[in-house]
């Protein structure tokens, strides 16, 4: 009996959780399409959030593409495969590691800033004293930092695409002694356009996941100093679930032909 009631509350409280997601969520688009946006506010959070994480990305991208490019040179130098080398870099990176790794590591920063941010907020009641002047939390603080990674979060995975694609190019020159030609014909021929766009669409969803995560933690905090840090751990943990089990989704959509 008692594990029902358990299991119970943690379905009552999965779906309490899903239902604030969607409510902040739905509340932050209506004044994005009626473009009540704060655009100073916006733009310093697309530096604080994006600009801010680029060295980050741009590292986890470089040594992604270069260990990808050195498994498969290693194979095609025994194989004799040299031709596939540079599109199974390409076709890795741009479909599926470039947007997912960029967002997993954008969420490890920027939702724990944005929901610790909010918390202090909370528990310091800020919050309160904008909803006393008639003033919404949602326009005022979520709107800036949802546009900012919608944004920068597809910006900074272009970035990431093409460093990868680069450290595997060096690598497979390096190791396996593959031609710069030959690597970037092979990009060519295993990627398209449509592949890029899409990447750069699971790069969107992954940085609305994000914002709504860690706005919703911060402004749900409760608990003083104590609360602010289990919203900041939570609000990671489960952007990066998110990203990982829309990153599913998305693939299953969009590349399964």
């Amino acid at each position: 009996m008692k594990m029902l009631e358990d299991f119970g509350a943690g379905t009552l409280r999965f779906f309490e959780y899903a239902g604030g997601l969607v409510d902040l969520g739905s509340e932050t688009a209506r004044y994005i399409f009626r473009l009540r946006i704060r655009l100073t506010e916006t733009v310093n959070q697309m530096y604080l959030l994006g600009y801010s994480s680029t060295v980050i990305v741009l590292l986890t991208s470089l040594f992604t593409g270069m260990v990808i490019s050195l498994e498969a040179a290693g194979q095609a130098a025994t194989y004799g495969f040299a031709a596939i080398v540079g599109g199974a870099v390409a076709w890795s990176s741009v479909r599926e590691l470039g947007p997912m790794l960029s967002g997993v590591v954008v969420a490890g920063r920027v939702a724990a800033a944005i929901a610790a941010e909010l918390g202090s907020m909370v528990v310091t009641e800020q919050i309160e004293a904008l909803q006393s002047l008639g003033l919404a939390p949602s326009r005022f603080l979520v709107v800036p930092r949802l546009i900012a990674l919608m944004i920068m979060l597809p910006l900074l995975t272009v970035f990431a695409d093409v460093v990868s694609v680069l450290g595997g190019m060096w690598i497979a020159y390096t190791y396996a002694r593959i031609s710069n030609e030959t690597f970037m014909a092979s990009v060519r021929q295993s990627i398209g356009f449509e592949d890029v766009l899409k990447g750069l669409f699971k790069a969107l969803i992954f940085g609305i996941i994000i914002a709504i995560v860690g706005s919703y933690q911060g402004l749900q905090t409760r608990g003083g100093a104590a609360g602010v840090g289990k919203s900041t751990t939570s609000a990671v943990v489960i952007s990066i679930i998110l990203i990982f089990v829309s990153n599913f989704i998305l693939s299953y959509v969009l590349f399964r032909s």
